[in-house]
């Protein structure tokens, strides 16, 4: 899928660079933040450019928290540690618990945004990992 045709497909918008969190992608990837509730449920809008995946990481909590994945437009990816990798579409909804390795991201040849979703938990906090290897994402 083309850029021109995924931004009309993409409604909640590709957004700004997501500079802040740069250093965790390989590829570019794109930020929409969307709102957040009164008790710290955040939406934001994550966009990736063909190829562009995030490091493996871990949504850490003592109790509650994880992540929930919307696809919205384009077509991605989804894996967890030990765990084959699954094709993402939109309508897809990907549920994440707490203290879970995976990563997420574009296929080689489509954009891909997700609606990302953060659930409120105890001392939560992110870990970014090693990087998805070119190796390991070729060969998907």
């Amino acid at each position: 899928m083309n850029e021109e045709e995924f931004n009309k497909l993409n409604v909640f918008g590709k957004g700004e660079p997501n500079v802040n969190f740069a250093q965790y992608f390989i590829g570019n990837s794109y930020l929409n933040q969307l709102g957040k509730t009164a008790d710290g449920v955040g939406f934001a809008n994550v966009t990736f450019e063909p190829g562009c995946r995030n490091n493996w990481h871990i949504h850490r909590a003592k109790s509650g928290g994880g992540q929930v994945l919307l696809c919205v437009a384009g077509y991605g990816y989804y894996q967890e540690e030990g765990k084959p990798v699954q094709n993402l579409k939109p309508g897809d909804v990907v549920v994440i618990p707490a203290n879970v390795k995976h990563w997420h991201g574009a296929r080689k040849d489509s954009w891909f945004s997700h609606i990302s979703v953060e659930v409120p938990g105890e001392e939560t906090s992110n870990e970014w990992l090693e990087p998805v290897t070119d190796g390991e994402y070729n060969n998907l």
